[in-house]
């Protein structure tokens, strides 16, 4: 399988985050990265780097001014509030307020937590992660590639419209599933991250051309906490093509497997042309985030069944934090997916 990535992306390198009323160490690590790289490499996969493709598909699903906030915060603050990394700890209601001149304000206002802090290597590395997501969407879009896995950190999912969170900045699944929409008529995103992929939802929420559709741990106790249930399925014209399917605390593989399985009818029937995987890997037993028991063998498993679809793929990379078997559940994942693709 052809991986897609940028080293510039390693330039986001936060070393603590504020979390519980304490600074702890941030997951979120170039290192992660430099593992599944390398270890996909080894596993004989292909490199490619991605091509420039400026920031108008970023725009396309992102906010302009979000965009150019996140992209120009460091260069208005750094000097100001450096060297320490860029926090903003006012988050304001959207009702009756408004965006102020402050860079630091509008930090604030395009935020939604404590976990995106700005470093002076954040802008660098989230718009190589977003060309990333679009270089591979251009591979599979054009043919040239009937699956390819973009390698993106920092990851994307939690990005809304216009709000950074859980690690996220520009949703590069979102980003790449708007950019397929320039040739397939219907996209399918799915997300089996162990955090429900509100931000991809909110992108696409009134949007009945890109169906969306995550199987996640329960938020009524987990992040992302405020959006990820059940009976949120759409509106206006998006009515039905969001779907969150819900896992217990303590999930088994077979519990996990059978979401995959019902996902996957979701996906045929909604008649998608194309595919979107948002491939978080921080289900697995060991991941220090994960409260479900994912394993290396029902990775591979659930890549089997997703490659059956047929469909022109697009895997992106989202969670998946440094844990015993990271590397080894993405040559798993990856792997299995390219075996069946090519039986």
């Amino acid at each position: 399988m052809k991986i897609v990535f940028d080293e510039r992306q390693l330039a986001h390198d936060p070393e603590l985050y504020f979390r519980r009323g304490a600074l702890i160490g941030h997951p979120e690590q170039p290192q992660r990265a430099i593992l599944l790289r390398d270890a996909l490499l080894a596993a004989g996969h292909e490199r490619a780097h991605p091509a420039d493709h400026g920031l108008d598909p970023i725009r396309a699903v992102h906010d302009p001014d979000f965009v150019a906030c996140l992209m120009g915060a460091w260069e208005a603050l750094g000097a100001e509030l450096g060297p320490d990394p860029i926090v903003p700890t006012f988050h304001p209601q959207r009702r009756d307020t408004r965006l102020p001149a402050s860079v630091l304000g509008r930090l604030g206002w395009y935020s939604t937590d404590t976990s995106c802090p700005i470093v002076p290597g954040t802008a660098q590395a989230i718009y190589w992660s977003a060309q990333t997501a679009i270089d591979t969407a251009d591979r599979v879009a054009s043919g040239a590639e009937s699956h390819a896995y973009a390698l993106c950190r920092p990851p994307g999912h939690h990005a809304t419209h216009d709000q950074t969170m859980g690690f996220c900045f520009f949703n590069n699944a979102a980003i790449a599933a708007q950019r397929l929409r320039g040739t397939f008529s219907k996209v399918a995103i799915l997300d089996v991250d162990t955090h429900g992929g509100n931000g991809t939802e909110d992108v696409f929420y009134r949007r009945g051309d890109v169906f969306f559709v995550s199987i996640h741990t329960d938020p009524s106790a987990y992040t992302p906490f405020f959006t990820g249930y059940a009976d949120e399925t759409g509106a206006g014209d998006g009515v039905g093509a969001t779907r969150n399917l819900v896992l217990p605390v303590g999930a088994s593989v077979d519990d996990i497997l059978a979401r995959y399985d019902e996902a996957l009818d979701l996906i045929r029937g909604f008649g998608a042309e194309a595919l979107v995987i948002s491939l978080g890997l921080d289900m697995s037993k060991d991941d220090p985030l994960s409260l479900v028991g994912m394993t290396g063998e029902g990775f591979a498993e659930g890549a089997r069944r997703i490659a059956r679809l047929g469909l022109p793929t697009v895997l992106v990379q989202e969670g998946g934090y440094l844990g015993p078997s990271l590397s080894d559940n993405a040559v798993a994942f990856l792997g299995a997916f390219d075996e069946a693709r090519h039986a």
